[in-house]
C-alpha cells in the first residue's frame, strides 16, 4: 500500500470514511484492474500534496463488494470524494493528474 493511502474496508468503512472529519477520497479498485493500477500513483500524489486537508482511502472491490454496491460502483477505476459522510463528486475512469484535480476541486472548494 502507498505510504499515504490507507486501505478501507466494508467493516470499516462507516469509521473511516463516512465519518472522517475531513473529505475523504475513495479510490474503489481491483489488483487485477490495468487502469486502476495507472491511477493508483496520481491518487498517491495526491494524497501526499493535500496532506491533512484531505483524507485517501482505497476499496478493494473485489474484497469489499457491499460497500461498492452500496454506492453503485459499476466499474473501475471508481473515485467518490465524501463530505460530512455523503458522496460530493465522482469520477469514473483513470485521469491525468491535472484532469482529477480538476474535476475534484469544486467539491473540494
Amino acid at each position: 500500500m502507498a505510504e499515504h493511502v490507507s486501505e478501507v474496508t466494508d467493516n470499516n468503512f462507516q469509521a473511516e470514511v463516512l465519518e472522517s472529519e475531513v473529505p475523504v477520497l475513495v479510490d474503489f479498485w481491483a489488483p487485477w484492474c490495468g487502469p486502476c493500477r495507472m491511477v493508483a500513483p496520481v491518487v498517491e500524489e495526491i494524497a501526499q500534496e493535500r496532506g491533512d486537508a484531505l483524507k485517501v482511502v482505497k476499496l478493494n472491490t473485489d474484497e469489499n463488494q457491499q460497500t461498492a454496491m452500496t454506492y453503485n460502483v459499476m466499474s473501475i477505476p471508481t473515485l467518490i470524494l465524501f463530505r460530512h459522510g455523503q458522496p460530493a463528486k465522482t469520477v469514473i475512469g483513470a485521469y491525468p493528474k491535472k484532469r482529477l484535480e480538476a474535476e475534484l476541486e469544486p467539491a473540494l472548494a
